[in-house]
């Protein structure tokens, strides 16, 4: 029975009525994409007649605060800490002979240009793995990462690879300069705790992505291991793609339209040989149009990092990572103040808890900071810009804010929009009862 992975998550949705099936013939060419944005890629879509192709796609599928809650089986208030208790206390996965995965297994004439990748931009160099899960073991400790990383598609048995993690860029490299690949599997396929589980930083935790997932399922992870790689990926992943990133060998990457909706820029990246692919009988192909599935779990993750920066400054009720900012540059932050500069101390301790963060707003505690109007409006009356704006200029910030490429640094921006302590003017009015 499949009670993990992708099919699971589809059963699920399907249950609550929440998952948008596309029975008329689509083409991955532009159509596809253009069906997903058409929904503000926040409705669950699964096509079931794809043009060239006898592979069904689904995507948006983990893009919704409220339905990744739902899937997850978490209510808001118990997120920051379900999260830090997986981390803090990781649990054994479980190995398998064999799982569904390996119901086939090609390890001959590779060709992964059968499945149904997309192309989603005009501008977009080529057809792109969007919802990869890139599977490696640090070099030093053996212990398992994932991230979800852009894949371009550069011909049957090749991928190019876009690395961005530090950590990651610093293995490869490590193994690089002893002109040997780093062995990789990329899964597609996958459920919400091992999206969550991906974004959880290796760097800051050290800890093992598969083992905070068996944290977060409550149930150990069940694996089995690669044909050609010595890697295990999840015995009910719906494909799997195994190679090495190879030493010393670059091929030109991008355009691609990402995260804010602008251009990547084209640069040369790193190249993975396909060595086999693994695939389960009639196999479901997974995507993610940009703004991606990880951003929503990225942007949960980082509001853990926020909310314990916070935490040890201020008394902090509550953090929201926005949508609009793409889950990394805007960020709010209810605080219950009790002296004056609470809301300064909570700006340097949010701008300086995450290197993405650009734009951060403080709010007293009365403020829902997930409703855009009530934020607006502490915003519109409890702000004065002469003395409650904050501005940190040439901070380091992130590639995917083109105003930042443009020389490297980012301006750094906090709005105290807390009231004055004490201060009867601004008891909000209510209604009794209501």
């Amino acid at each position: 029975m499949d009670r993990q992975m992708l099919r699971h998550e589809l059963n699920k949705l399907k249950d609550m009525g929440l998952l948008l099936e596309v029975n008329d013939e689509v083409d991955v060419k532009f159509q596809l994409g253009g069906i997903l944005k058409k929904y503000k890629n926040r409705r669950p879509i699964i096509f079931n007649k794809v043009k060239g192709y006898k592979i069904p796609v689904c995507g948006a599928l983990y893009t919704d605060r409220e339905v990744l809650y739902k899937l997850a089986n978490i209510k808001h208030e118990e997120r920051i800490f379900k999260f830090m208790e997986s981390i803090a206390n990781p649990k054994p996965v479980k190995l398998l002979s064999y799982g569904p995965v390996m119901e086939n297994i090609i390890t001959n004439n590779i060709d992964i240009t059968k499945f149904p990748h997309p192309y989603f931009h005009e501008k977009d160099s080529s057809c792109y793995i969007t919802a990869g899960m890139l599977v490696v073991k640090d070099i030093n400790t053996g212990k398992r990462y994932t991230s979800i990383r852009r894949f371009q598609v550069l011909g049957k048995d090749k991928i190019s690879i876009l690395i961005a993690s530090p950590y990651l860029t610093n293995q490869f490299l490590e193994i690089e300069k002893q002109n040997k690949p780093l062995e990789v599997a990329i899964v597609l396929g996958y459920d919400v705790p091992f999206l969550l589980a991906s974004q959880v930083s290796s760097e800051l935790y050290g800890v093992d992505k598969y083992e905070i997932d068996s944290a977060l399922r409550g149930e150990p992870l069940e694996v089995v291991k690669c044909k050609t790689v010595d890697l295990e990926v999840p015995a009910y992943a719906e494909i799997v793609l195994e190679g090495v990133i190879l030493p010393n060998v670059r091929e030109k990457e991008g355009p691609f339209g990402e995260l804010m909706g602008y251009y990547g820029q084209q640069a040369m990246h790193p190249v993975i040989q396909i060595q086999a692919i693994m695939h389960r009988n009639n196999p479901i192909y997974q995507t993610a149009f940009p703004c991606r599935e990880e951003h929503l779990a990225n942007g949960l993750l980082r509001e853990v990092e926020l909310f314990y920066s916070l935490k040890r400054l201020v008394d902090v009720k509550d953090v929201h990572v926005t949508l609009a900012g793409g889950y990394r540059f805007h960020a709010i932050a209810s605080i219950r103040k009790k002296q004056e500069g609470d809301g300064k101390t909570a700006i340097i301790g949010a701008l300086s808890s995450i290197k993405d963060l650009k734009h951060v707003v403080i709010v007293d505690d009365d403020i829902d900071i997930f409703d855009r109007d009530d934020v607006e409006l502490a915003i519109a009356t409890r702000f004065q810009a002469s003395r409650d704006l904050v501005i940190i200029p040439d901070a380091c910030g992130s590639s995917l804010d083109p105003s930042h490429t443009l020389k490297g640094v980012t301006d750094k921006m906090g709005i105290d929009a807390t009231k004055p302590l004490n201060n009867e003017r601004f008891e909000r009015c209510k209604i009794p009862n209501f």
